[in-house]
């Protein structure tokens, strides 16, 4: 009788586990971490698509906006560059409705969600709109560098934006954390160098800078900036590996996501290295050189707000001591 009991209380124990793992996994904060999760890659993919668009000529191939050709899907004038600026303002839209319906349910959920969230998301809303604003006056203005440059900047800020939302509105739990504001300084001030130095590549990019340095020497100086920016980007992304190594008691995910940066840090050198030495001439390389470097952002952002959010951890634990 006592053994049936005790089954019976095991099994009816497991049931509300199973109801509140059920639970957890449809409530708001984890559905908008997903979906906001989830639109950082799509809008990651909308860069890198982008970039290859650039690196194709195929940034006026549409020559109209919003539409192609005076139509949604132009199959007559359907090409290899046609595709890819369609392509490219097909995923853009896409990214553009999903942020939609992420500000609907951060406002529709703001009552069971922290009351930064739903204003948060409503920042990266305003940031997709702006972007949506210059990537029709890329078209209109010829591909004007100061609106593509802005452009690619305000994608980052958007990517980034994402991100912080998805890793902030995370478990609220990091293990094994100890006081590491130093650490977390230092990843913010990565991150900023390395969305400065995407700038700067942008600038390089949208003047082919490194084409007309090489031909007539002329934009030697852009090309030359970035080069030169390359070194404190370096240099603060690869302290935070070894910071992060070199503290014993943080939360393994830092540790982590430090090394995953780490990765992309030698990669994106390596990369960079063999398309200056190629003069962009291999289209992949190129693509692949912004993809990266996105990537990297990216990667020190949500390390940033990770290790932020193990500070005010470990100071509420020393508050209630």
């Amino acid at each position: 009788m006592t053994e049936s009991l005790s089954q019976y209380k095991n099994i009816k124990s497991t049931q509300i586990s199973i109801k509140t793992d059920s639970k957890s996994f449809t409530a708001p904060i984890v559905l908008i971490r997903r979906l906001a999760f989830g639109i950082a890659i799509a809008t990651w993919m909308v860069m890198a698509i982008g970039s290859a668009t650039r690196v194709m000529n195929a940034g006026l191939a549409c020559p109209d906006w919003p539409l192609c050709y005076g139509s949604v899907l132009p199959t007559e004038q359907m090409n290899l560059q046609v595709f890819l600026e369609w392509f490219h303002r097909l995923v853009a839209s896409t990214v553009g409705f999903a942020t939609l319906v992420l500000f609907s349910a951060g406002w529709y959920y703001r009552q069971e969600l922290p009351k930064w969230l739903p204003k948060a998301i409503s920042g990266s809303l305003s940031l997709v709109i702006f972007q949506g604003v210059l990537g029709g006056l890329t078209v209109t203005q010829l591909l004007r560098f100061d609106i593509v440059t802005a452009h690619l900047g305000t994608g980052l800020l958007f990517f980034s934006s994402l991100l912080a939302i998805a890793m902030a509105a995370g478990k609220s739990e990091l293990s094994e954390v100890t006081s590491i504001p130093k650490l977390a300084w230092l990843g913010l001030a990565a991150a900023v160098l390395v969305y400065l130095q995407s700038i700067l590549g942008a600038l390089v990019a949208s003047q082919w800078a490194l084409h007309q340095c090489f031909a007539t020497q002329d934009m030697c100086i852009v090309l030359n900036t970035h080069l030169v920016g390359v070194i404190p980007a370096t240099v603060a992304s690869l302290a935070v590996v070894v910071v992060a190594w070199r503290t014993k008691a943080i939360a393994p995910v830092l540790r982590r996501v430090a090394s995953f940066a780490g990765l992309l840090v030698l990669t994106q050198v390596a990369i960079g290295y063999a398309t200056y030495k190629l003069h962009l001439q291999v289209e992949p390389l190129t693509i692949a050189h912004q993809a990266t470097g996105s990537a990297l952002l990216g990667t020190l952002v949500c390390f940033t707000v990770l290790a932020f959010k193990a500070v005010r951890q470990d100071q509420a634990l020393l508050a209630t001591e």
